[in-house]
This record gives structure tokens, C-alpha cells and sequence, in this order.
């Protein structure tokens, strides 16, 4: 799991109030989580993420999956 300068999620207080965004933009992180809740698959991330690249987005949920597992276990 990347952690902080390596990470693709990031949080500034001056961005977004603080809550997490993709590193480099103004897109929170539930944007992503949003649409894929939503029924989007990665492969169609929506224009309000699109300055993400794909493998931003992936690298952004494997890193909140390591999180996941990290606090709750397998």
C-alpha cells in the first residue's frame, strides 16, 4: 500500500475541507466509489473523474482495500 508522498489519495484542509481526493486534482475519492456504487465499472470512469487516470483509480482502491484489511482483518 502506497502512504504518503506515494499515495494516489491525498488529503489537504485547504482542498476539498480536507476530506481525500485524487493526488493532483480536486476530485474526492468518493466520486469513484460513488459510481462504482452506482453500477459504473472502472473501465468507464465518468468525465467527473476523467483527469484520473485509470490506474489512479485502481491504485486508489487497492489502497483503500490494504486499509480495509489492515483495520478488520481478512
Amino acid at each position: 500500500m502506497a502512504t504518503g508522498a506515494k499515495s494516489v489519495i491525498v488529503q489537504d484542509p485547504d482542498i476539498h475541507s480536507g476530506g481525500p481526493v485524487f493526488r493532483g486534482t480536486r476530485v474526492p475519492f468518493g466520486t469513484l466509489l460513488d459510481y462504482l456504487e452506482g453500477g459504473e465499472n472502472s473501465r468507464r470512469i465518468p468525465g467527473a473523474i476523467s483527469r484520473s487516470e485509470r490506474e489512479h483509480a485502481i491504485a486508489a482502491l487497492e489502497e483503500a482495500k490494504a486499509l480495509v484489511l489492515a483495520r478488520f482483518g481478512k
